[in-house]
């Protein structure tokens, strides 16, 4: 069975660093792309990066202040968030896409709030 675990996030003001982690089990982590998504009130959820093989991709709202790694010997990817906005402000989501015979699953969501 198919686990995401999130840990992390919280408050921090303006300018600040957090960092989440997406643990999972239940597959072959290292050979699957995992991705974050974020939802702000009021929002649609919105992918911001993935993970993928030995790179990562971002949306441009977050490139060169967010960073995503991984570690497959601990099965768990992680969200680096630095120099931190207001705008940052939502509930952050890893996702496991899925693949042959195995449906996408979401983590738990975790809520970061960027506010002085």
């Amino acid at each position: 069975q198919v686990r995401i675990v999130q840990s992390g996030g919280g408050l921090v003001q303006p300018g600040g660093s957090l960092r989440l982690s997406c643990e999972a089990s239940g597959f072959a982590f290292s050979a699957y792309t995992m991705k974050w998504y974020r939802q702000a009130p009021g929002n649609e959820r919105e992918w911001i990066g993935s993970s993928v093989d030995d790179r990562s991709e971002y949306v441009d709202s977050v490139k060169g202040r967010f960073i995503i790694s991984r570690d497959n010997a601990k099965n768990t990817m992680y969200l680096q968030m630095n120099n931190l906005k207001p705008d940052d402000t939502a509930v952050y989501y890893c996702l496991f896409p899925g693949g042959v015979r195995l449906a996408a699953v979401w983590g738990q969501g975790t809520q970061v709030t960027v506010s002085s």
